[in-house]
């Protein structure tokens, strides 16, 4: 599905390394996975970030993501009500394994929201903003990416595989500043993984509810770990 011209600038915007939500400062534990070997070349880059995208943030992210666009079409474009939204931002904050990744997700939701509403106000962003610090919470990332797509009407599909993609890339970016890799095996990188995207949108698309969420222990131990590594360049 091809999308308008307009739409498409917003999207690629909104999921640009420049968008103003201090992606490149996050990890997702991959520091101290090459602090402790697990991480080391190029082949063990794509096989790290391809579990992420599967069993992993990735894959609880897709599902956040797909569940909150649906949510999002349903609300009305004056009179809706952001309390539609409070069990999956209640989900999503389940679904963090540590403190770190709950960090990575609240602070970069909270700074797209206020990116977004500053560049494409929309009453809607103020609302939801009120309704989460009545409730001392944050929008979750995914969430927050998700119900922006799905006011701008851009279908699920394209907005779903745009964020996966943002997100492994950012992994790759941090790869390459960590091992470090290179420019050139980042981008071998990134293009053994479009294929991992695909799929996991695709998965992530038609999964029963029943089978929503997902586990990686290593990677949470990776994260705890970091919290207390002795030398760290990034947040999470």
């Amino acid at each position: 599905m091809s999308l308008p011209s307009a739409t498409l600038l917003r999207l690629m915007a909104w999921l640009s390394p420049s968008f103003p939500v201090g992606a490149f400062s996050y990890s997702h534990g991959l520091e101290y996975a090459v602090e402790s070997g697990l991480v080391r070349d190029l082949p063990t880059t794509v096989d790290w970030i391809t579990t992420v995208l599967l069993h992993g943030s990735g894959r609880i992210d897709a599902d956040l993501f797909v569940q909150a666009h649906g949510i999002a079409c349903g609300l009305g474009a004056v009179d809706d009500d952001p309390a539609a939204l409070d069990e999956i931002s209640i989900l999503a904050d389940a679904w963090r394994g540590t403190p770190e990744l709950a960090l990575e997700s609240s602070a970069q939701g909270n700074a797209f929201v206020l990116a977004v509403d500053a560049a494409w106000p929309d009453p809607f962003w103020s609302r939801w903003r009120s309704h989460l610090k009545a409730d001392r919470r944050q929008p979750a990332y995914a969430v927050a990416v998700a119900v922006a797509a799905a006011r701008a009407d851009i279908p699920l599909p394209t907005a779903l595989a745009a964020f996966l993609h943002a997100f492994a890339a950012n992994l790759v970016s941090a790869a390459v500043r960590l091992i470090p890799l290179g420019q050139s095996d980042g981008q071998r990188a990134i293009a053994a993984l479009e294929a991992v995207v695909l799929h996991a949108t695709d998965a992530a698309l038609v999964r029963p509810p029943e089978d929503r969420g997902g586990g990686l222990p290593m990677l949470d131990w990776c994260s705890i770990s970091h919290e207390t590594q002795y030398t760290r360049l990034f947040r999470s």
